[in-house]
């Protein structure tokens, strides 16, 4: 049964009641299996209307066992109406409280042979509907202060994962539902205060302030059209993070069939900062498979804090600081990233935290899948963990999915040279992260110059070294070869070199380091350690520092005796030894005499350290009684240094080590 036949029954009915016998009151009933409008169907209707004797209204009653608006996505059951009907015009007026499992709320029905009017209102909230018998097919819809979760139902028409949640909108429909076509929506749409996620909170929206137009429509392939201005809030796209700080003009074109989405055209403008355009397409899962970008953005700094804080802040450079321009082009085919273009304009990248930094970059990068394309990058100059760097280009060529150097690259550091013999970059693609591999050579850097800049003693010498392969994928980056120092008229070198987020929260390095014949002369000079001649080596096995603080090694250091070289040590440096390594000193004279010398002969020094867990395991040239031997004395005065506690908690022995570059120590004699 149409509508048009229960509106007419409502009409026929309340006037037959009213022109009854006055004397008596009259009542009818009426049971409809189904009745059907363009936008619902009703199941099980029955409707009440009760006349009292000379009134002039009568008091109705609507039921239904279920409403179903499949288009719209709704479902009411238990329907219950009841309202007062009047005779208003030419038409009827009913007006009362509507009831369903689902809620309540007032509902206020006006209708006469050309059109039919409806207002669902709950607190703020107004829902009113306008048909015109005329245009049978059109529906019109006022929405005011309406909550986001009520078009839930809509919006899994077409996004199943979509969750809605806080906020409100309005919005000036019209609902059109032939026949024969499409379900379509469309009109102006005004959000405020919205919310929305997913169910694995990938995607996801908060605080959401926008007007816009819409124009949907719902068939075997739906179709949408979103055009206006985002004028605030916070977005979230996988480890997209967009909170941009002024209003923004967005246009999107989709088409969606079988859960997958086609995106001919979108659009995001906010002038000044970006510029972007472009095409795409998700597959059923939600994963983007085809993308086509050209954007451009006249400032870095706003770039950086509207759009790009999620991924810099997974890689740790959430504090980067940028300035500059910036043009990006992308073509992304069946998920896998065909071609890509970069071109910077007068950027400075600067690390607050003085890992790097970047001086006008200048340039293109490009990158391609298949045919091989040249670019170069340029800077005048930067710093790497404080260490400074001069200008350089680097010529890049890109083909079959890498971006590798066109020609070994040398720029100026430290008074020498770090050269880039080779790099490779492959993009995250098909499951696999970014993979970097570059050999790497180091020749001539001055030690002296090196301390200075890291806030060391006076160290002199050269670092000089190679490293053929080094290379860095899930935020780890091994090095092949080592590094090898010529300090204190020895060797220092470093082997088993990594690194874990070397750009990220609490970087984390490991290695071995091996001292081979340093003049210990030299070295306790730049110390206020005392002076020790002879020769030093040792190994510091395992070494691991996380966020640039030892948490674990072990290392043994020890003299060796070298022809023709002297072996002294002075009482200041007997004093700091024993101090650090919590040890005593024993002498054949009598310990008043000590103070009488001021070096003594020595046949070996020796010193181990195994730290874990915060604390030093401590050792030394062998056992003494309870003790071990730190120093074992040679001549006269023969002077002995044991040490007696082998647990020393590392931040003890730390500030030991202070308090020995700072003079306070002093000797235990036995």
């Amino acid at each position: 049964m149409c509508e048009a036949m229960v509106r007419r029954w409502l009409a026929v009915a309340a006037v037959g009641m009213a022109l009854a016998a006055p004397a008596q009151a009259r009542t009818l009933t009426a049971r409809v299996q189904r009745v059907t409008t363009p936008v619902a169907t009703l199941q099980d209707v029955r409707v009440a209307l009760e006349w009292p004797a000379q009134a002039d209204a009568g008091a109705l009653r609507l039921q239904a066992a279920r409403l179903d608006a499949p288009d719209l996505g709704y479902r009411l059951s238990a329907l219950d109406w009841r309202c007062t009907l009047t005779r208003v015009e030419r038409g009827w007026r009913c007006e009362g409280p509507v009831r369903s499992r689902q809620g309540q709320a007032r509902l206020m029905l006006f209708f006469d042979e050309a059109r039919t009017q409806a207002t669902l209102a709950r607190g703020a909230t107004r829902i009113a509907l306008d048909r015109n018998a005329a245009v049978p097919d059109l529906t019109r819809i006022d929405l005011t202060a309406v909550p986001l979760t009520w078009a839930q139902a809509l919006l899994a028409q077409a996004w199943d994962d979509g969750r809605l949640g806080a906020g409100a909108f309005d919005a000036r429909l019209q609902v059109l539902a032939p026949a024969r076509g499409p379900l379509r929506v469309r009109g102006p749409l005004t959000l405020r205060g919205s919310a929305f996620d997913t169910p694995d909170g990938t995607v996801a929206g908060q605080n959401l302030v926008a007007r816009l137009d819409l124009d949907l429509a719902f068939d075997a392939q739906d179709t949408a059209r979103v055009a206006g201005t985002l004028q605030g809030g916070e977005l979230l796209f996988g480890n997209a993070y967009l909170a941009p700080q002024g209003p923004v003009r967005v246009e999107v074109q989709a088409e969606g069939r079988d859960g997958t989405w086609r995106v001919p055209r979108f659009l995001w403008r906010q002038d000044g900062v970006l510029a972007a355009q472009g095409s795409g397409a998700f597959d059923a899962t939600g994963t983007l498979r085809d993308l086509t970008l050209e954007a451009r953005s006249g400032d870095l700094a706003a770039l950086q804090a509207g759009y790009l804080s999620g991924w810099l802040g997974i890689a740790g450079l959430g504090e980067l600081r940028s300035r500059g321009a910036l043009d990006l082009a992308l073509r992304l085919r069946d998920g896998v990233l065909e071609s890509a273009e970069a071109r910077v304009h007068a950027a400075t990248l600067d690390d607050p935290k003085g890992r790097f930094a970047f001086d006008r970059l200048d340039g293109r990068i490009a990158y391609s899948a298949h045919a091989p394309v040249d670019s170069a990058l340029r800077w005048q100059g930067g710093r790497l963990y404080g260490l400074g760097f001069g200008a350089a280009e680097l010529p890049l060529r890109s083909g079959d999915g890498v971006l590798r150097l066109r020609e070994p690259v040398r720029l100026p550091m430290l008074g020498g040279r770090v050269g880039f013999d080779s790099f490779e970059l492959r993009p995250p693609q098909r499951g696999q992260g970014l993979d970097v591999r570059f050999g790497l050579s180091l020749d001539g850097l001055e030690v002296a110059e090196l301390s200075k800049t890291l806030g060391w003693p006076a160290f002199g010498g050269e670092l000089s070294g190679r490293i053929p392969r080094a290379h860095y994928a899930n935020d780890r980056l091994d090095f092949d070869g080592g590094l090898t120092m010529a300090v204190f008229d020895g060797r220092v070198r470093v082997t088993s070199l990594a690194m874990e987020r070397p750009f990220g929260t609490a970087p984390t390095l490991s290695a071995d380091i091996e001292l081979d014949g340093l003049d210990l002369h030299a070295l306790t000079g730049v110390f206020d350690f005392g002076s020790i001649t002879g020769r030093l080596d040792g190994r510091i096995a395992g070494l691991r520092l996380v966020d640039w603080t030892p948490v674990a090694f072990d290392a043994r250091l020890a003299t060796r005796r070298v022809p023709g070289v002297k072996q002294r040590i002075s009482q200041r440096a007997v004093q700091s030894i024993s101090s650090v390594g919590d040890a005593s000193l024993v002498t054949t004279l009598q310990g008043q005499l000590i103070q009488l010398f001021d070096d003594f002969g020595y046949r070996r020094i020796g010193l181990s350290c195994r730290l874990v867990d915060e604390v030093c395991e401590m050792d030394g040239l062998g056992s003494a009684g309870a003790g071990f031997i730190i120093v074992e004395g040679a001549g006269v005065p023969r002077l002995t240094v044991i040490g007696f506690n082998r647990r020393v908690d590392w931040p003890t022995l730390v500030e030991r080590l202070a308090a020995v570059g700072q003079g306070d120590v002093s000797p235990v004699v036995e």
